[in-house]
């Protein structure tokens, strides 16, 4: 998992137990925001209470949210250099990175202020500290954004060929149980039918669906 993580890995080769770049991003990047949430969380609770366990818990998880934040970038850049990508999820990639090294910066040089200011720091340096943990969660936040647009928005890390069939599967519809098919309406900004590029009139296309009422309903013209 180590030389995925340093040297990179392409989709299709599976990597170390199925983890290759990107999966092995899309695996460690949830780790930063939730250590980091916590430890901004424990350090504003021990501000307000002075309570020691606080700031205990406060300073450990943010170390290892640095670290970790430090683990899903390195991962994340070899995840660029292994999926297919045009211009569009390039450009985003690009923003993606740009948060995500900010957000390294942040919580990198709180670690290390931490580590050689916490048993010297009065009260104003630790709120100062906070409101800098506050604003780099601001990062975390703005990098996990782009990141979902990626993947959600434009399937960033799914090889084209999986994406090909994966359309061909979902035309297709599927069944519940019980034999019934069924079929998701494709929404409204999805890409037009690859057979045809030609505008479709919706209203001499769809077929006239009949309609019955409750017994005991009065008559009435359609």
């Amino acid at each position: 998992m180590l030389s995925i993580l340093l040297n990179g890995d392409s989709p299709a080769s599976g990597g170390f137990l199925g983890y290759n770049a990107p999966r092995l991003h899309a695996a460690l990047n949830d780790f930063p925001a939730a250590v980091l949430v916590v430890a901004v969380g424990f350090e504003l609770a021990y501000l307000l209470s002075r309570k020691d366990g606080f700031r205990q818990v406060a300073f450990h998880t943010l170390v290892v949210g640095a670290v970790m934040t430090a683990a899903a970038v390195i991962s994340g850049l070899r995840a660029e250099d292994a999926i297919e990508h045009g211009d569009a999820i390039h450009d985003i990639m690009e923003t993606h990175e740009r948060f995500g090294y900010i957000t390294l910066g942040v919580f990198a040089a709180l670690a290390i202020w931490r580590l050689l200011r916490e048993k010297k720091m009065a009260l104003a340096e630790r709120w100062a500290a906070a409101a800098a943990g506050i604003v780099g969660l601001g990062f975390v936040i703005a990098t996990s954004r782009e990141g979902g647009e990626l993947v959600f928005d434009h399937a960033a890390g799914i090889p084209t060929s999986v994406l090909q069939a994966e359309i061909m599967n979902r035309d297709a519809g599927h069944s519940h149980e019980g034999g019934e098919e069924h079929e998701h309406a494709a929404p409204a900004d999805s890409m037009a039918p690859r057979d045809s590029m030609m505008p479709v009139d919706s209203a001499a296309a769809a077929p006239a669906v009949p309609h019955t009422h409750a017994p005991g309903t009065p008559e009435h013209e359609d």
